[in-house]
């Protein structure tokens, strides 16, 4: 099969996966499925292969992000029930006064996008953000862009969020350096679109709330945990993965103290033992019975069960994508296109987001897809990571589900939806890929 029917089939799979989802309303997983089964038959995989290949593309998935998943859902319920993501906001609030507001609320927004999946750490941020609005006396969408925009970034950057482990998995990248490099991605991204965006967006003023989410009822100051503790517990994976990587460098990676950092730094070691130092300190020291406990862990999991399920379910496709050598194909067709492949990468993830509407599942199909360009052009794997991550982030359409629930927390309208979400979402994406061309200048 030449290489352009192998991607036309892969195109195809996509589209009809697309018209599954909008117009005859299946659910993700059974599109994801049955565009997986299609994929694989048109590409030529043998039929007796095929069930092999989806059990092992959704156990991959499954198998690497699960936990992970799970574990960040349960930090979050713990996070809010105990009012620690309340501490975060108050404190830096505090400190950034009015002037800086935008500033703080960004940075509130990594660390919730960094530390909870991501619809929960809009959930638990946009009450918060409302109450300071409120307090402020500023137009409310002027502080929620730029809390989105840090969340939205936050969590398709930085590890330990499901979309970033399955790229450095994917791309064998250094975890170290995909946080050095994200940090010089993300500010410019950041300024752009959580600063500059709600300073010039016409009519941000008067876009009004109709929203069925209110200000919360805040917790008393003495009430709520300590500032330390409340950032420590969502930054423990972080610290945890940087420093096994910086022991492995020192230390070689046959040394014994490489081998038990590699362990606790882990994706699913760090976030257990942040679920746990959540639980000890959110929890059990603030008087929280065996059997509430039991009950946060048991709703947090419910919660997120659809989600994980159907980012798993996009492993299937990926899978089938590699199996079939799509991948080596499309650095077939590189060879002769005049463009970065870099750009290239994010092109193709941002065309599967956009059909999607799923931002993991657009990052680990295309990780399928271009991760043979990242030995085939000799290519910083950190900086794939973040240019197929920056395009798992882009303009999305109204069955993408976090426009969806952009538009529906707010009460507003599909224009002022594209207006704001919208724009957000492709100025972080273009402004982040652009620093990685500038940063692959100078890094090899």
């Amino acid at each position: 099969m030449s290489p352009f029917m192998a991607l036309f089939w892969v195109l195809v799979g996509i589209a009809l996966l697309v018209i599954m989802n909008l117009k005859y309303k299946f659910h993700n997983i059974f599109a994801l499925l049955i565009a997986g089964i299609f994929v694989a038959v048109m590409e030529g995989i043998p039929l007796d292969k095929i069930v092999a290949v989806i059990q092992e593309g959704l156990g991959s998935i499954l198998g690497h992000l699960a936990l992970i998943i799970i574990f960040g859902a349960i930090i979050g319920k713990f996070m809010t029930e105990s009012g620690a993501s309340q501490q975060i906001a108050d404190t830096v609030i505090e400190r950034c006064g009015t002037r800086f507001l935008a500033v703080g609320l960004m940075f509130i927004g990594v660390i919730f996008g960094i530390a909870m999946f991501y619809e929960v750490a809009i959930l638990i941020a946009m009450p918060l953000v409302l109450n300071i609005a409120k307090k402020a006396d500023i137009p409310y969408m002027k502080l929620v862009v730029p809390t989105v925009v840090g969340a939205t970034m936050g969590h398709s950057l930085f590890p330990p969020q499901p979309g970033p482990v399955a790229l450095i998995s994917a791309f064998n990248a250094d975890i170290v350096q995909v946080y050095m490099f994200g940090v010089l991605v993300i500010i410019p991204a950041l300024f752009c679109a959580g600063i500059l965006l709600p300073k010039f967006l016409p009519g941000i003023k008067s876009i009004p709330l109709n929203s069925l989410i209110k200000p919360v009822e805040e917790k008393a100051t003495h009430d709520l945990p300590s500032f330390g503790i409340s950032m420590l517990i969502p930054l423990i994976p972080a610290v945890l993965m940087i420093v096994a990587s910086l022991i492995k460098g020192i230390m070689g990676a046959e040394s014994q103290l490489t081998k038990i950092c590699t362990f606790l730094g882990s994706a699913e070691i760090s976030m257990l033992l942040a679920t746990f130092a959540a639980i000890w300190f959110l929890g059990v020291k603030r008087g929280l019975s065996p059997e509430g406990i039991t009950h946060n862990v048991s709703d947090a999991i419910a919660k997120i069960a659809n989600v994980l399920f159907v980012i798993s379910a996009g492993g299937i496709l990926k899978q089938v994508i590699i199996v079939s050598g799509v991948g080596g194909h499309i650095v077939d067709i590189m060879s002769d296109v005049p463009l970065s492949p870099f750009i290239v990468a994010w092109i193709i993830t941002a065309i599967i987001r956009i059909l999607t509407g799923q931002g993991a599942v657009a990052a680990i199909t295309s990780a399928g897809i271009v991760a043979p360009m990242v030995s085939a052009f000799h290519l910083n794997p950190a900086l794939m990571c973040l240019a197929v991550a920056c395009g798992s982030n882009t303009i999305t359409l109204m069955y993408d589900g976090g426009f969806l629930l952009f538009k529906e927390t707010f009460g507003i309208s599909m224009k002022d939806t594209f207006k704001t979400w919208g724009l957000l979402e492709l100025i972080n994406s273009v402004v982040g890929l652009l620093m990685v061309l500038l940063l692959s200048l100078f890094i090899a």
